[in-house]
């Protein structure tokens, strides 16, 4: 079994301590051996090089199950056009409707809590970044009960898909409860999504969405008919990327945050003067991003404190050498941001929730990796970063969320890092 009992027992804690055995550490997870790359310059190397450390390993495969080839899974071979194709999604001149979305979903939701209510944060802000999700790729063309379904489907292949990252290849067709749902759930989101673009093919019209945006993207570089535009498969995959991804990372994201937020009253009172001073000057827009300085800040330090995907995979496809080692083609590399993020040597006490490192011109930004680097760099960052830094700033305008208990926060094993059992009370600002 190898290392595999203590990379299960304490996942982060074995993470976090695999750089005193080096910049290059070997691990035996049961049959497979995996390189983990503990130094960040390392890191890039692979990262920046993608055509030789392709994406691959057990979780793109389970990934791959869900997501198809999505920009965030496909292959080296395919990644070029599809970015090419969806990067008109993410110009820069369709963020304010995007942000009047994040911010009036925020609004309502925030609108419905009640003073001295108890709630799990981390089910409130799925839901949240769900709808805002469905809301900037779809418009309001969707009826409330296929939203209710995609929501659904969402949370059953989010509580599945880690147990068929860990389950043996072996195993994983038993049909368990789980695995069944698990299944279902995967199948019938790709078909909703499938029937969703169908109808706006018969439609013809257009919309200002994320959808309409790719259904209308053309490559100039890859010959018609069929290399210029994304097929129908494309489209479902991308927008099953874009619907998974634009919600569970992000929901994580918000919930660590205001976690941490309720164990820093004084970050957090800083916080409420900053967003005051900008909702004195009228409603939180996207152009009054930039007057958002701290809450920037809270997002950022969240993000290096708690990066949503914690450990990836990837696969060398040729002999290649990393620093001083010679690794064959097929060895399976492993990286993880949280190691590098929580190293010593590159973050002042590391694990300190502290806003305001980021105000010194020496922190280690080429050690930050909360959304990968080089030509497969999340291609929704700023969109992510947009979302959280705005729907932060409207809960906290109206709301505190304090701790109910004393117990210190606590992650759950997830394909990505979220937070176990949070629970907050809501108490309203005067």
């Amino acid at each position: 079994m190898g290392h595999a009992p203590a990379l299960v027992r304490d996942p982060l804690r074995f993470i976090a301590s695999l750089p005193d055995w080096g910049d290059l550490v070997q691990l035996r997870l049961g049959p497979r051996t995996v390189v983990m790359v503990c130094d960040p310059d390392l890191l890039r190397h692979v990262l920046v090089h993608d055509d030789a450390f392709d994406k691959g390993g057990p979780l793109f495969e389970r990934l791959r199950e869900v997501l198809g080839n999505g920009l965030g899974t496909c292959p080296h071979s395919l990644h070029r056009r599809q970015r090419r194709l969806c990067r008109p999604g993410f110009d820069g001149e369709r963020f304010p409707g995007y942000a009047a979305a994040m911010t009036g979903l925020t609004e309502e939701t925030v609108n419905g809590w009640r003073d001295g209510r108890i709630i799990d944060v981390l089910d409130e802000m799925t839901t949240l970044t769900a709808r805002i999700a469905l809301a900037t790729m779809f418009s309001a063309s969707l009826p409330a009960s296929l939203t209710q379904e995609m929501l659904r489907d969402l949370g059953d292949i989010m509580g599945g898909l880690i147990r068929q990252v860990i389950t043996p290849a072996s195993l994983a067709r038993v049909p368990t409860l789980s695995a069944l749902r698990y299944r279902r759930a995967r199948l019938h989101l790709r078909a909703s999504v499938e029937t969703i673009i169908a109808a706006r093919r018969r439609d013809g019209s257009d919309h200002d969405d994320l959808l309409g945006t790719l259904m209308d993207a053309r490559d100039p570089e890859t010959a018609p008919p069929d290399g210029q535009v994304l097929s129908d498969e494309e489209l479902t995959d991308q927008v099953v990327t874009f619907f998974v991804t634009g919600a569970d990372p992000i929901s994580s994201t918000l919930a660590f945050a205001l976690a941490l937020l309720a164990d820093a009253p004084g970050v957090e009172r800083r916080l409420h003067e900053e967003v005051d001073r900008v909702r004195a000057q009228g409603p939180i827009t996207f152009e009054r991003l930039p007057l958002l300085e701290l809450a920037g800040r809270v997002i950022t330090e969240t993000l290096r404190l708690y990066p949503p995907g914690w450990l990836f995979t990837r696969i060398l496809t040729v002999d290649s050498e990393i620093g001083t080692a010679r690794l064959p083609a097929g060895t399976m590399i492993a990286y993880s941001p949280y190691l590098i993020h929580r190293r010593p040597d590159l973050y002042e006490a590391p694990d300190d929730f502290r806003p305001d490192r980021w105000l010194d011109p020496h922190v280690p930004r080429n050690a930050y990796l909360p959304f990968g680097a080089g030509a497969r760099r999340c291609i929704g960052e700023h969109f992510a970063r947009t979302e959280a830094v705005l729907v932060l700033a409207e809960i906290t305008a109206r709301w505190r969320l304090l701790p109910v208990t004393e117990r210190p926060l606590r992650c759950a094993l997830s394909t990505t890092l979220r937070p176990a059992h949070l629970r907050l009370r809501l108490a309203e600002r005067a």
